[in-house]
């Protein structure tokens, strides 16, 4: 036997948190990118390695994102919910390391909270959209 669906929440209820949890995850990752950039520009012993060439694979997952999250498009805010974790890890295993404890736990705090507003964005606006559309 199928389960009945759920009805959809009204978009009085929506509308506000789809644009509080857009404006929490677009400041996410606005942090994230230039916590990124300014740890790799002022703070960072790249043991001689080239500057640009370590921004440029640290950033490129999400200038890939920017476009699509800058627009608010909700499958580049799940495609960000993957490509975050990445950072979390990086956040994390930085954490360790006494020399790049507070970027670490920077980066890990940050990650975490565009995961969580990008997924709420998500679920939310596709809850919106559907509910838009006439479904009930």
């Amino acid at each position: 036997m199928a389960r009945a669906k759920k009805p959809l929440p009204s978009l009085e209820w929506l509308e506000p948190r789809v644009k509080l949890s857009r404006a929490l995850s677009l400041f996410s990752f606005i942090a994230l990118l230039t916590l990124l950039l300014v740890w790799n520009l002022v703070f960072a012993d790249l043991h001689g390695a080239r500057v640009g060439v370590v921004l440029a694979i640290q950033l490129l997952p999400l200038a890939l994102l920017a476009p699509g999250m800058l627009m608010g498009n909700a499958r580049a805010h799940a495609w960000a919910c993957f490509v975050v974790n990445l950072y979390f890890i990086q956040g994390v295993l930085a954490a360790i390391d006494p020399a790049r404890a507070l970027f670490g736990a920077l980066e890990a705090v940050i990650s975490f909270g565009l995961f969580c507003c990008a997924l709420l964005y998500t679920r939310w606006r596709f809850q919106y959209d559907r509910k838009l559309a006439g479904e009930v």
